[in-house]
């Protein structure tokens, strides 16, 4: 296993919705897939970049997935034992709706925000759900992860926010974004006061 690349960033490059890197390690250039969320925060071209990597075989191929914080690796390592579920659909799952979102979103049993992933429909969001609750407590517990968005109100509250800024054009990477700010403001317990809080957040930015 190749637990981390570290090295020069070369390249970052985005084609068909798919992402990767291209680390230079001591004249060696290593390809790594990641997702847009990662993209975003990378430093500079040139920069030192250091990169947590799941290496997956193949008949034909054997391709590296990285990620900048070593929670998502095992996040993603838990999303591919899931019948079903490959490297691209994790990555998709962690793109959308972003570490601590998505784990609370299991746990919760929130099947509609799992199903906002492309290529998520119900039945994989239950299975995500029957094969890895159990695990993302015990994840959620031992990584010391900060109570995310909604933990705070009933899930029902939670979630009728979220579906309302879908409606409203607002996509699952910005309504994530926006509730998990609105969480540590205390908003209330209504959803039209959650839903108020995060239309502010997202307008001001």
């Amino acid at each position: 296993m190749i637990a981390f690349v570290q090295g020069m960033l070369v390249s970052a490059s985005t084609r068909e919705s798919q992402q990767w890197v291209v680390i230079d390690v001591q004249g060696v250039g290593y390809q790594v897939w990641t997702h847009s969320r990662a993209l975003a925060q990378l430093p500079n071209l040139g920069s030192l970049l250091k990169m947590h990597t799941v290496l997956v075989p193949r008949e034909d191929s054997m391709t590296l997935y990285g990620f900048l914080e070593e929670q998502e690796r095992e996040l993603f390592t838990l999303l591919t034992s899931v019948s079903g579920v490959g490297p691209r659909l994790a990555l998709a799952l962690l793109d959308t709706l972003g570490a601590m979102e998505l784990v609370q979103a299991v746990i919760r049993e929130n099947f509609r925000a799992l199903a906002l992933t492309p290529g998520v429909g119900s039945k994989t969001a239950q299975r995500i759900t029957l094969e890895l609750k159990s695990k993302m407590e015990k994840f959620h517990q031992e990584a010391g992860l900060g109570v995310a968005s909604g933990v705070s109100v009933q899930p029902q509250i939670y979630e009728e926010a979220q579906m309302a800024l879908l409606a409203l054009g607002f996509s699952p990477k910005e309504v994530a974004q926006a509730l998990q700010q609105v969480s540590g403001q205390n908003p209330g317990s209504a959803a039209e006061e959650w839903i108020r809080s995060a239309i502010a957040w997202l307008s001001s930015r």
